[in-house]
């Protein structure tokens, strides 16, 4: 959690010294500070105190005494003073998607704004339109994101909500025997937004404790209940956790109580009701007896129904499909062997191609693509085919030190505005692996696009194919879904469900619809860093929301029978 809670404050300071205007070295030393923080795979504490923080690229003597201040104050003078003179409602700003601190600085010079209200103002009544530089479209644009963050305001986008879970078990864990709690909730069902977060942790005794750990956690804004065995706290932006002490025997059923939604659990009192049964949070009862609590398997056979995987909890039809044994068996974690996407430090990545592929490895991975951007990806660094070869003795040095996974040596080409992909002909049957993708021209004829290249014998597969962005960006303009679906059904060209926790693209009803049309789907993480290898999970929960199973899915296969469209 500290490492997230530094990030976020360099983001800020890089963001509020951007505002005003300042040296943009300073700005970039703060941008990179904030990556490197948030790529760290140790606690920064731990490298405080053992004197290696400087160690780390991007962390100098001036950021390191920002971290220690931090760490021994609890504030940071650097965050302090770039936030002076700068409207704390203003900077809040920066989640509307297209709003930057320059636009933002614009924004407040010519137009007075100062919050989102008056931002809104601006909008409604044309003076921000009428901006050189600005017009109908971007005030247009604006106006969709502006819809965007209030929605996301009311629910967390995964991707935040992520973050926090894995900051709250963490410190939480530093302080009480935590080593079983499990979060539950429409964040265990793997949906792409949630409400308050629901952390259960099973304990015997000691539970006023662990919620005295739970209220003090570093980050907590405000303690909105404390009592025994239960606590609900605010962390900064108003997200809200709440934690409950269960005794372990009681579990399931209240893992099984607190993970449905609504119309789930009603359907499972129905259920219990014609049995002369009783649900709650501690129990299936029949009269004063308990006869299933301890796991959710036994609470569901106590309904004579069998287990149903938290993610498919929606009342879309599994509570029938498991009475008449149709419920299908959806893909797990570790059924993927595979991701075909993956970046190092070529181009955007953070990791060498011999990292990436090691950590690949020490997940229980069989085949990893490395995919680094191509030539138009400038942003990127991207590579032309001249690079992309100079690479290939680090992929085959690679290959020699992990002997256990099968390294592809592939590329994310960018689909050209003419359809097109960003590569030489002659090269493209030189790859192992292409995954094609829109960058740019998101209004552009994106589904023309992505038809035509799909079209590509060698275009294996297309990514993110709506550009979605959750909370931010709701996708591509005019693209019609349906058509690519269609489109990818009949050229044997995969669709990516990005695991990406701000993408999760192709989203669970998509991904559905297109494995429903034969679309194989390739479910990949898009990591530029090691850590990043973690999202699989958030693919996966997708993919399980989706109902696909093994043979839906490309990288549940063994490396031999993964093939490249023209070979299979």
């Amino acid at each position: 959690m500290v490492n997230q809670e530094i990030s976020t404050l360099f983001e800020a300071v890089a963001d509020a010294l951007e505002f005003k205007g300042e040296n943009r070295f300073r700005v970039n030393a703060y941008r990179r500070g904030a990556r490197a923080v948030a790529d760290l795979a140790e606690d920064v504490t731990v490298l405080v105190a053992e004197k290696r923080l400087t160690d780390v690229p991007g962390i100098g003597k001036g950021l390191a005494g920002d971290i220690d201040e931090y760490l021994s104050r609890g504030k940071m003078t650097a965050h302090e003073k770039a936030m002076e003179g700068v409207p704390r409602t203003l900077m809040e700003l920066r989640a509307i998607g297209g709003l930057g601190p320059r636009r933002l600085a614009l924004f407040h010079e010519k137009l007075g704004v100062t919050d989102l209200a008056s931002l809104e103002r601006a909008l409604a009544d044309g003076t921000l339109a009428a901006l050189p530089g600005l017009g109908d479209r971007m005030a247009g644009n604006l106006r969709e994101g502006v819809a965007l963050y209030l929605r996301s305001r009311e629910r967390m986008p995964v991707a935040e909500a992520v973050a926090l879970a894995r900051g709250v078990l963490a410190a939480l864990g530093e302080k009480a025997d935590v080593g079983k709690a499990a979060f539950a909730g429409s964040f265990r069902r793997g949906r792409e937004t949630c409400g308050d977060l629901d952390l259960l942790v099973p304990a015997r005794r000691n539970g006023a404790a662990i919620v005295e750990a739970f209220t003090a956690l570093p980050g907590v804004e405000r303690v909105l209940a404390a009592g025994e065995t239960k606590g609900s706290v605010l962390f900064e932006g108003g997200r809200q956790v709440d934690l409950r002490v269960v005794a372990p025997e009681c579990l399931g059923a209240a893992l099984c109580y607190f993970t449905g939604s609504k119309e789930h659990n009603v359907r499972l009192r129905e259920i219990a009701k014609k049995r002369g049964l009783k649900v709650n949070e501690y129990g299936v009862w029949k009269g004063e007896k308990r006869v299933a609590a301890r796991t959710e398997e036994e609470v569901y056979a106590a309904l004579e129904l069998p287990w149903i995987p938290p993610e498919m909890r929606e009342n879309r039809g599994e509570i029938e499909a498991a009475r008449e044994g149709r419920l299908p068996e959806v893909v797990g974690t570790r059924d993927i062997r595979a991701d075909l996407h993956v970046h190092t430090a070529w181009s955007d990545g953070k990791a060498s191609v011999l990292e990436m592929v090691k950590a690949a490895a020490a997940r229980g991975l069989k085949t990893v693509a490395i995919t680094d951007h191509s030539a138009a990806a400038t942003y990127a660094h991207g590579l032309t085919y001249a690079r992309w070869k100079e690479q290939k003795k680090e992929i085959d040095a690679a290959r020699k030190a992990v002997p256990g996974i099968r390294v592809l040596h592939g590329m994310e080409v960018d689909i050209t505005a003419d359809g097109g992909i960003d590569l030489p002909i002659e090269a493209q049957g030189k790859l192992d692996w292409i995954i094609a993708s829109v960058h740019s021209g998101f209004r552009n004829r994106v589904t023309e696009r992505m038809v035509k290249a799909m079209e590509n014998p060698y275009v294996d597969a297309v990514a993110h194919p709506t550009g979605r962005l959750i909370g931010k960006r709701v996708g591509y303009e005019g693209q019609d879904l349906e058509a690519v679906i269609e489109k990818a059904a009949a050229t044997g060209t995969c669709l990516e469900l990005n695991a990406a926790p701000e993408r999760l693209d192709l989203s669970a009803e998509n991904a559905r619809r297109a494995a429903e049309k034969g679309v194989t789907i390739t479910l990949n993480t898009d990591s530029h860093t090691v850590a990043m290898l973690e999202n699989l999970e958030w693919g996966v929960k997708t993919a399980r929301r989706a109902w696909l199973t093994r043979a839906a899915i490309l990288n549940t296969r063994p490396p031999t029978r993964i093939k490249r469209k023209r070979d299979r």
